[in-house]
């Protein structure tokens, strides 16, 4: 009973971290005079993402590796199934061009090469996260910089602007919040798995992986509704692409990553890619320039069915 309540702490706490974070570094890039789809493919994005680093990076040092792997893997099925898949139940999305010629497709790269990293020995080594990183700081700069070239962007009115000192407020009280809701949310998975008999590996690939991607899920279906259609698509996507190289490249820097379970190669990392894949076909196989509703609902069915398996 213990480490359900620390359980739902840790998530609850990393929501509001989340919450905080995102609408800190939203008014912090609004500021930058950045466009909204770079705003949701790296501010917004690193900001979901933060909850996934600081829980695999806790994860990676207290002796967790599976869990640090599982809760990016599980975290990236989850944003491409159960968060798009709700998010375009409730709002269809309109997509540019562009994310299908540039921004899924370096999504896949960065899965693959995640993939082939592992497969070679079975540990995330530092020099492969050193790697990870720097191809996120080049991806990050080449998209500010398009963007800027591309896009008329248009002047932040003053509605739009945050106050310093409360934009430094949401953004320091979203790290504190992030760093002690991933402890109470490690400490208890790991206790919970053995109470339960199942693996860090299930656990951290399914219910820490939802907390987790509960950051991604609200900004996605706010700015949904606030017809930012951009940022909701962006974030999604954005957020597969720093998960993979900031989160994994950054905790394998301080700690290189060994897997346990081999299941997260065998089975896991396959769902990963399934769903990346299924991505490109549902974008013209029902509707042209939108995800759908139906495809909402087929995503959806696509994570019952992963999590229906994984038990």
């Amino acid at each position: 009973m213990e480490n359900i309540l620390y359980l739902v702490l840790g998530l609850i706490i990393l929501i509001i971290g989340g919450e905080f974070l995102v609408k800190g570094s939203v008014a912090l890039a609004v500021r930058m005079k950045v466009s909204m789809v770079v705003i949701g493919l790296t501010v917004v994005s690193f900001a979901t993402s933060a909850p996934e680093l600081i829980v695999s990076v806790y994860s990676a040092l207290t002796g967790h590796p599976d869990m640090a792997l599982g809760n990016v893997i599980g975290s990236n099925i989850a944003n491409l199934s159960l968060v798009l898949g709700l998010t375009t139940l409730l709002f269809p999305l309109a997509f540019k061009q562009r994310l299908f010629r540039f921004d899924i497709p370096v999504m896949l790269f960065a899965s693959f090469l995640f993939g082939f990293f592992l497969y070679t020995n079975s540990v995330l080594e530092a020099w492969e996260g050193f790697i990870f990183v720097c191809l996120l700081v080049f991806l990050t700069i080449y998209l500010i910089r398009r963007s800027r070239k591309e896009e008329k962007l248009k002047a932040p009115t003053q509605e739009d602007k945050m106050p310093l000192p409360k934009l430094v407020m949401f953004l320091v009280s979203g790290g504190i919040c992030l760093y002690f809701g991933s402890r109470f949310l490690v400490d208890a998975a790991s206790g919970l798995a053995r109470v339960m008999g199942l693996s860090e590996r299930i656990i951290s690939v399914s219910i820490v992986a939802f907390g987790t991607s509960v950051p991604e899920l609200t900004a996605s279906i706010i700015a949904a509704f606030k017809k930012e259609r951009d940022l909701s698509v962006g974030n999604l996507i954005g957020s597969n692409i720093f998960n993979v190289f900031a989160v994994l490249g950054i905790t394998s820097i301080i700690k290189p990553i060994a897997i346990v379970d081999q299941s997260l190669l065998t089975n896991d990392i396959w769902w990963m890619f399934g769903v990346s894949l299924l991505i490109f076909p549902m974008m013209f196989l029902f509707h042209k320039g939108h995800i759908g509703r139906v495809e909402g609902g087929l995503l959806l069915l696509v994570y019952i069915a992963y999590i229906y398996f994984l038990f």
